[in-house]
Parts: structure tokens; sequence; C-alpha cells
């Protein structure tokens, strides 16, 4: 087997492999997958015995090179089938092993095969769709109280315009997230968090339509100020991958989260994954404020 680049040409070849798959973390929609490819990371793939496999590659950091948990329609991959597809490619280890895994797996035959770590960073907030459409409760006072001030500010007096994020917009969102980065110095190192962020995003409106991701749009005064893009990623969880609200704005971040957790996901996706902290403290009280219904815990697999 010979795993190849693949880019958002292949996303119509390999979304039928997603299709109906029940990983919870957000590494397993293939609109993440392949919107962050980079100068210095790039996903390949390879079909076997209809059996989709992907790996990640990363140019300067080899040591961080790795496999996810294979996908075909009903079939979950057991230890031993893990253990000899790493063998034969050449990787010793899996990232994003989400917990149900671990749960469905025969404990003994997981322990003789790999060394389970769990991968803290990694992890993914998972919340109830309706608590952040409708922020009810003592918990969200604080969120509603924001927007409330928000709204008189900007959608009494007809300033605020909410729009989907179509080809014609997509430039505009661009040149917001360029503003948005110099506020936040993206571009300090080519290789860290927020550079590698930036990358996806313009990847993800360049490509929206192919990756089948959808996104909306915030004016005030006719300048877009901020933006969500979002995805499939189980039957009943949606994927909010990307968030980005002009900072001095009072209330305009809560409205926007809103507004996303409103537009961006169909009737049956009743759970919302905002993906991983990164390890960013302020970043993990920011999603931690908005009262997850749970961490989606990931671990890897290494090869004993």
């Amino acid at each position: 087997m010979t795993l190849t680049p693949i880019t958002a040409d292949d996303y119509a070849r390999l979304s039928p492999f997603f299709a109906g798959q029940s990983h919870p973390l957000c590494v397993y929609s293939l609109a993440a997958v392949l919107c962050w490819r980079n100068p210095f990371y790039y996903p390949c793939a390879a079909i076997r015995d209809a059996t989709l496999v992907i790996a990640a590659e990363f140019v300067k950091r080899p040591e961080q090179r790795h496999l996810i948990l294979p996908l075909k329609p009903g079939f979950l991959p057991g230890p031993a089938f893990l253990r000899e597809l790493a063998l034969e490619l050449g990787y010793r280890v899996y990232w994003y092993i989400p917990e149900s895994y671990l749960a469905a797996c025969d404990g003994s035959a997981l322990a003789a095969c790999f060394e389970v770590r769990e991968t803290p960073d990694l992890g993914d907030y998972v919340y109830n769709r309706e608590d952040l459409s409708e922020l009810r409760g003592n918990r969200f006072s604080k969120k509603r109280n924001l927007i409330r001030q928000f709204e008189r500010e900007y959608v009494a007096s007809g300033r605020l315009a909410v729009e989907a994020i179509g080809p014609s917009q997509k430039a505009e969102c661009a040149a917001f997230l360029e503003r948005w980065c110099l506020e936040h110095d993206c571009d300090a190192n080519p290789q860290e968090d927020l550079a590698c962020e930036k990358l996806a995003v313009l990847n993800a409106l360049a490509d929206m339509e192919r990756l089948a991701m959808r996104g909306l749009l915030m004016r005030i005064d006719g300048r877009v100020c901020a933006f969500g893009i979002a995805s499939d990623l189980t039957g009943d969880m949606g994927a909010l991958h990307f968030e980005k609200a002009q900072s001095d704005i009072k209330g305009l971040y809560q409205a926007l989260d809103r507004e996303c957790a409103r537009r961006l996901f169909g009737a049956g996706q009743t759970l919302i994954n905002k993906e991983s902290d990164m390890g960013l403290p302020g970043l993990a009280k920011a999603k931690r404020s908005y009262h997850p219904l749970r961490i989606e815990r990931a671990y890897r697999l290494e090869l004993r």
C-alpha cells in the first residue's frame, strides 16, 4: 500500500468513507483533514479493501508523523489490524483515538499491541447545540447581557447584517482575517498554532464549496467584522471549526457564537464540537465559559 498526498480535489472521492462515521473528534471531519494542509504539514491517504487509511506528515517535525483510525463503513479495526497496518506503512503511532474506541476494544489485545496515552491538549469541547443557540439559565447570564448590549448598539440601529459566506464574500473574510491576525501576531512563528490556523482558515474559505463547509459572516456598517465556518462530523454532531471576531466590539463574539449555533447546523445535529484548546490557557478558559457537555478525550497509541 502506498500513501499519497491528498488535497481538496480528493474530497468527493474520499467523502463516502466519512458518511456515517461515529468518531466524535474533529479530525474525523474530512474537511478538517484537508483544510489544515500547509507548507509544514500534509495529509496522505490510500484505499485498500474498501478501507481508507489517512496519515499526517510533517516536513520539519518527522517525530509528529502519525496515523489516525482507518475508516470503513460498518468496520471498527481491532488492535491487531492497527498494529499490522502501522508496521507495514512505517509508522509507530496513531493520534486522535477517541475514548469510545478504547471502550469498544479488547483491553488485553490493545495492551499487547500498544502503549496508550491520553493527549489532553487534543481533547475536543462538545456542547449541546440548544445551550449555545438559546443561552438559557443563570450560567449564561453574562453571555446574554453582552449580547443585549451588542444588540442595543448595532442591531436596533440597523448597523448589523448577517449573511451566509458565498463566493462573493470570501475576499472580504480573508481581508478581515488578515486584520485579526495582525492584532494577534499570528505570523510570529510560521509553524505555531495561530499561523497554521490562519492558513487553514484561508484554505477553508477558498475551498468551502468543494469541502462541503458552510459559513456566516457579520457586518457592521457594511464592513466584515466576524465570521464562522462549520462542517458535519457524525450523524448528530457538527463541527464549528473557526470563529473570528473583532475583539474591540463588546458582545460581538458572543453574538457570533449564538448565530453560528442557530444557522450553521442541520435539525438533527443536536451537538456541536468546537475543537480543542490546543493547550492555550486563554482559549481553554473561553471554551469552558460556555459550559461544555463534555470534553471528548483524545488518546495516542504507540507500538510496543
